[in-house]
């Protein structure tokens, strides 16, 4: 039997109460006593494995992880694509919306014929008066224009600057194939800016340059140009201030000339030294046909070269050397050449001193030469006799396609004469 303080209930007053057991004794028990390190491991399992039935698994996790980024990725591409279409402007094929721009850069008014015929093949803007400044507005416009091909900006007082801005744009437009610049004053700085642009440039084929106040020092660009384009089949650069200087290296340019058809560099200041350097210019060149030197200086030694040249060269076609300061013996001295070549059709020697004798002789070597092809011939406003009209009548055997142009206007003459006032044009096919 227990003392009494050990017994359940409360300790007698005065007495030291006892713990009661922490586990029930082993009669009490409904099992076998679990160590307490057993117990709380078992305990550590069950938390664990609840947990693994709470959280998904890695793999799942994984994916559904990256399904999610897929998806804020599409949405952030399609947020892409959305912007851009937002901020993308259309193309224009015209240039109209730069061209307002490039008004309010430069500070000029929009011209509204250019507004009107932007969409237009042919663009003519003469006399407009661009300046330097409108030039720069209207070329920004035309760098990205797909339907002008032939463009007109004759006497717009361009300079220099309004021609660099030309000459930039003709780099970047590839449609543009026919231009006209003719004066507009570009002097050398223009001159430079169009050479530049001709060594790029293989879309233009037809270049008017007349009338801009071309030097020699222009020249020295130009000549650098023409060996180097062969693309360029018309070059005017008539009515400039090209002399002696300029005939020697544009002879020399012209030799090397592998694209030109059509050279017109009329009223310009070739005298006999410049002329001889570009007759061995066109003595050596094989593909001009056409040819204008008219109201220069080349005098008796001038057609006596471009009388060589045409003993050697067979592709010149036409040729006009009218007001050239020719006399007899010069025109004489041209015949020579004349009588072997086979390929010249149209030759204008009119309003030159060679009298009828020079005419006869040219025409004498004309019926002297078995190949010739000939079929117009102006003398113009030189008076002819007796003789020369006796001739024309005999070359109607050798070539009866032959037109003459000879004597001078009308009222010169006296009235009392009627039969000077010879028919302007005469045909060895009859006098109808």
């Amino acid at each position: 039997m227990l003392p009494l303080w050990s017994q359940p209930g409360p300790a007698p007053a005065g007495t030291v109460g006892v713990r009661p057991p922490s586990r029930p004794r082993a009669e009490l028990s409904r099992g076998r006593i679990v160590p307490r390190s057993i117990c709380e491991r078992s305990v550590h399992q069950e938390r664990d494995a609840s947990n693994r039935t709470n959280t998904p698994d890695d793999s799942e996790g994984n994916e559904s992880e990256e399904k999610a980024d897929e998806d804020s990725e599409k949405e952030e591409e399609w947020d892409t694509d959305l912007e851009i279409e937002e901020t993308k402007e259309p193309f224009d094929p015209t240039g109209k919306s730069r061209y307002i721009a490039a008004c309010q850069l430069y500070r000029v008014v929009p011209i509204s014929y250019f507004l009107r015929h932007m969409k237009d093949s042919e663009l003519i803007m003469k006399h407009h008066g661009l300046g330097a400044q409108g030039a720069k507005a209207l070329s920004l416009s035309l760098m990205t224009n797909t339907s002008i091909i032939k463009l007109n900006l004759s006497d717009n007082w361009l300079d220099g600057e309004g021609a660099a801005a030309v000459a930039e744009m003709l780099k970047e437009n590839c449609y543009i194939s026919d231009v006209d610049l003719s004066d507009n004053r570009l002097g050398v700085k223009g001159a430079e800016a169009l050479s530049a642009m001709l060594l790029e440039n293989t879309t233009v084929l037809t270049l008017k340059l007349s009338g801009n106040e071309f030097d020699d020092h222009a020249a020295k660009y130009l000549s650098d140009a023409l060996p180097a384009n062969n693309k360029m089949e018309s070059l005017d650069l008539s009515h400039n201030m090209l002399g002696d200087t300029s005939g020697e290296v544009l002879g020399m340019a012209i030799a090397e000339n592998t694209g030109l058809k059509k050279l017109n560099i009329s009223w310009n200041y070739f005298r006999s030294q410049g002329a001889a350097a570009l007759a061995r210019g066109f003595e050596a060149n094989m593909f001009l046909r056409v040819l204008d030197l008219s109201y220069n200086g080349f005098s008796n030694n001038g057609a006596a070269a471009l009388g060589e040249a045409l003993k050697v060269n067979n592709v010149l076609e036409e040729l006009n050397i009218s007001n050239n300061r020719i006399s007899l013996e010069g025109a004489l001295r041209f015949a020579v050449g004349l009588k072997e070549n086979q390929t010249l059709k149209r030759l204008n020697m009119a309003r030159n001193p060679m009298q009828s004798e020079g005419c006869f002789g040219i025409l004498k070597s004309i019926q002297a030469n078995s190949g010739a092809v000939v079929e117009i011939l102006d003398f113009s406003e030189i008076p002819a006799n007796k003789d020369f009209a006796d001739l024309c009548d005999a070359v109607k055997t050798l070539l009866p396609n032959l037109q003459i142009r000879y004597g001078g206007n009308a009222a010169l003459h006296k009235k009392d004469q009627p039969k000077v006032e010879i028919q302007s044009w005469f045909s060895v096919e009859g006098d109808s």
